[in-house]
């Protein structure tokens, strides 16, 4: 069965990753835009470094102009921010990007992206899934992508890059970064989003090394998640090498990892409150911020001081996308690493969050590691812990039954403010820590959230999870 999650269809190549399902999620794409009478315009097809991804790509657009639908077709793999951009200024009713983002190298998948470059609303991904069920591989339709050229319906993208690039320095203050002169080394982690942050860096006289910027389908037999198991490389070459600041990003290039100077990560969380703090308080853009369920409340605390509001909103970034707009925040991210700003696409977008990182080292002229010290000793810690858990059909039917339907909690030690299961299991203490259990949309795994003001608090939140679901 083809499952839209909430970073699109994802599954393991050669199990289920094949061309038959590949071709199956065209044809039922098609289906729905010609339901939606959405055939008029072109598609924009993206696809990142991974195995796959590229020959996935020609497939789906053999089947889309097997259906008489242009394809706007890249020579080279882009980040999924850049597909995002182009559905949106182009006034596209829909876009893909092969990709399956920061999951393990086994992994590719098929992310759709609708009108003003939004990730698909989980009524239209349900409704796909139906429409490709209900399809067999002899329905496919398609022609050799040879023809399609030759019949004028590949439109080959010169240079799509240079409105997203424009975009991005048009709201910088490129002449702080000038002046400042920031020594970066940048980490794509073998993936698509090398080439735009370059321009931007180079464009702005930062002096940018690089490392793993080849194309690698394994990652270097590691997750191509800027995480801080995975920079271990880049933190050690930080230090030793005099750099300002570490950049990171994920396989597709909507996820961000810094590491400053002294050889300190700086997680997601931690990017997010820096950030919002900078555009607030330092570039005057008042507003609320927007996180979801499973992201640092440290931000609802710095939010209140302001005098505006914290929006928490379920996992998934169309939920953050849908209330930056409705109520005109700031920014919105996650604690996975994923983040936007207010005016720019309506998904996540490492580039531009590194380059307003840049920006405000450059301007504060402070590190990374003193800014958020300075935001600690205002607002308090908040250590965030995760834990992954694997497990059998019986244990997640078991899961399902403890903590959705007969709704039992752990013995936590201390009073419980308040819990909700509009995502998953959210406990809300009064102290502003919390842990959550949720299955993972992308994943088979379980994934339990805690943060507390001590990690050891946050761990025992996890620990008692465990216990109650006999998962240890």
């Amino acid at each position: 069965m083809i499952r839209f999650g909430t970073g699109g269809w994802r599954a393991v190549i050669g199990s289920d990753f094949i061309e038959q399902n590949i071709r199956l999620a065209a044809e039922g794409i098609c289906a729905l835009m010609k339901e939606e009478n959405k055939a008029d315009k072109p598609v924009i097809i993206g696809y990142d470094h991974r195995f796959l991804s590229d020959t996935a790509a020609r497939w789906i657009a053999e089947v889309f102009t097997g259906h008489g639908v242009p394809v706007m077709f890249l020579r080279r793999s882009a980040p999924t921010p850049l597909i995002m951009h182009t559905v949106l200024v182009k006034g596209l009713h829909y876009g893909i990007e092969i990709t399956a983002s920061h999951n393990p190298s086994i992994y590719n998948g098929v992310k759709l992206i609708v009108e003003e470059g939004r990730d698909a609303p989980v009524e239209t991904t349900r409704h796909l899934e139906e429409l490709i069920a209900a399809l067999k591989p002899e329905d496919v339709t398609y022609i050799p992508f040879e023809q399609a050229d030759a019949e004028g319906l590949i439109l080959w993208q010169k240079n799509p890059f240079n409105e997203f690039i424009d975009a991005i320095l048009s709201v910088m203050d490129v002449q702080a970064i000038r002046e400042h002169g920031a020594r970066v080394l940048f980490d794509p982690m073998y993936g698509s989003g090398t080439y735009p942050l370059m321009v931007i860096l180079c464009t702005a006289r930062c002096t940018v090394d690089m490392i793993h910027n080849t194309r690698d389908a394994h990652f270097g037999g590691n997750l191509p998640a800027p995480t801080v198991q995975g920079l271990g490389e880049l933190r050690n070459r930080v230090v030793n090498g005099g750099y300002e600041l570490g950049i990171a990003f994920d396989g597709d290039g909507d996820r961000l990892g810094i590491i400053d100077s002294s050889g300190r990560y700086l997680n997601a969380n931690e990017i997010l409150v820096m950030l919002y703090w900078y555009l607030h308080e330092k570039k005057g853009w008042k507003g609320p911020v927007v996180r979801n369920l499973a992201t640092t409340h440290m931000l609802d605390v710095m939010a209140a001081d302001f005098g505006e509001t914290c929006y928490e909103v379920p996992v998934g970034f169309k939920y953050i996308s849908s209330k930056i707009d409705e109520v005109d925040a700031v920014l919105g991210g996650e604690s996975s690493g994923g983040l936007t700003v207010r005016g720019h696409i309506h998904g996540k977008d490492s580039v531009y969050a590194a380059s307003l990182f840049v920006e405000m080292i450059s301007v504060v002229e402070k590190t990374p590691s003193e800014i958020m010290d300075d935001l600690t000793a205002k607002y308090g810690r908040f250590e965030m812990v995760e834990d992954n858990i694997t497990f059998t059909a019986d244990q997640k039917s078991t899961v399902n039954r403890i903590i959705f339907e007969e709704k039992r909690l752990p013995d936590f030690g201390k009073p419980v403010a308040r819990v909700s299961y509009e995502d998953g299991c959210k406990v809300y203490f009064e102290d502003n820590s919390f842990v959550i259990c949720r299955f993972s949309g992308t994943e088979p795994l379980l994934r339990i959230f805690a943060e507390g003001e001590y990690a050891d608090m946050a761990k025992g939140y996890i620990q008692a999870f465990r216990d109650l679901l006999a998962l240890n």
